[in-house]
């Protein structure tokens, strides 16, 4: 049988390989992960969100002060529908996010669960509310100005402002319990 016949109706082996070939192509673009310095903007940002939704869980159940309880939940609803952003994005792009928050901010979270009422609402604002806003405005703020990947880069300047929100919402509350 000569090396190019084949059956009716099949590519034969060049068809096939540069059918392979193209979509390489085609979808190896699709999945590229972004740069290392934004997959650690990425990390980063998903553990300061679960550290926040971790600790405003606490707040709710433990919290004394109304606007710690508020602004607790507040919290829970903007950091999980920012989290559920971040997926998405992470998704897209193959990149795999922790789902706990630094191991430092875990201990910190630990010690803040054994605190009872004005104690663990000051610790609260001052460590979740100002202290993990501050962090994280300066993360995003970053990411919106340097992250090389579009899609991370617009996903930090979508956020900012909710970010900066909470910030100036926190030292409101942070002042409120200090009284």
């Amino acid at each position: 049988m000569p090396c190019d016949a084949r059956e009716p109706g099949r590519p034969g082996r060049h068809a096939t390989a540069a059918l392979a070939a193209i979509l390489l192509c085609l979808t190896s673009g699709l999945y590229a992960a972004p740069p290392a310095g934004d997959v650690e903007f990425m990390n980063k940002a998903a553990q300061a969100g679960q550290m926040e939704i971790d600790a405003s869980k606490l707040a709710e159940s433990k919290a004394t002060s109304g606007a710690v309880k508020r602004f607790a939940g507040q919290m829970l609803q903007d950091h999980r529908a920012a989290a559920e952003d971040l997926k998405r994005l992470a998704n897209a792009k193959g990149v795999q996010l922790p789902t706990t928050p630094a191991p430092a901010d875990q201990k910190k979270l630990e010690a803040m669960g054994a605190l009872q009422g004005a104690t663990f609402d000051k610790q609260y604002a001052d460590e979740v509310g100002v202290k993990a806003h501050n962090d994280a405005v300066a993360l995003f703020r970053k990411a919106a100005s340097d992250a090389r990947d579009s899609d991370v880069r617009d996903f930090a300047k979508k956020t900012l402002p909710t970010l900066e929100h909470h910030l100036e919402s926190a030292r409101k509350m942070a002042s409120e319990v200090s009284r």
